[in-house]
């Protein structure tokens, strides 16, 4: 027997939305969901970044096992499920399998919001594959109904990142004071934010 509470049942909150799994981007690349297959290529190119990743990525300090990747992966997906966090890997169209760079969506910054995270093999630098993949990013997140603002965050002595919200057309909203985590950082963070459009 189902028990029945008494008095008026609240309404079960929105379902939160997800964004596509492809997005095309100009040039030939594109943006697409990692996968558990992406285990060896995403170690690979991460192992060979960690020192281009070291200054500003708390988890950089050393590179990760293979092991750990497959989990973070595997979390990965989980959270896409729940549509809380949506990560993405930087691919050539033709070439699906080689990973460029990373991306994500993430539901941390409260009612309302979505924050982009991003970086690009260093290899593949200079040719605003970050600023590309962020601006379809910045789209795909605005058309959630639930989200009205994106927000890119940077340390202050990142200037390549805040290349990337700054040609977008994002307003840098404040400057926050925060523990350094990673050791080129100021503890100056920028939050850049751009909002929906009024109707």
């Amino acid at each position: 027997m189902n028990h029945i509470a008494d008095g008026p049942v609240s309404a079960a909150p929105p379902a939160l939305s997800h964004p596509p799994e492809w997005l095309d981007l100009p040039g030939g690349f594109a943006l697409r969901r990692r996968t558990g297959a992406d285990a060896g290529e995403m170690n690979s190119v991460i192992a060979r970044n960690i020192e281009h990743l070291r200054p500003w990525m708390p988890w950089a300090a050393s590179a990760p096992s293979l092991a750990h990747t497959s989990e973070m992966i595997r979390l990965g997906s989980q959270l896409w499920e729940q549509a809380t966090d949506f990560l993405y890997v930087l691919v050539s169209a033709e070439r699906p399998g080689e990973i460029l760079g990373m991306f994500g969506l993430h539901r941390r910054i409260g009612p309302g919001g979505i924050e982009i995270g991003y970086w690009i093999d260093q290899a593949h630098t200079g040719r605003s594959l970050a600023t590309h993949g962020a601006a379809a990013l910045t789209e795909a997140a605005l058309r959630f109904p639930e989200v009205e603002r994106v927000e890119i965050h940077c340390d202050e002595a990142n200037a390549a990142s805040a290349t990337v919200p700054r040609k977008l057309g994002y307003r840098l909203d404040r400057i926050t004071e925060q523990p350094a985590v990673a050791p080129a950082e100021t503890g100056r963070k920028l939050i850049w934010i751009q909002r929906r459009a009024a109707d």
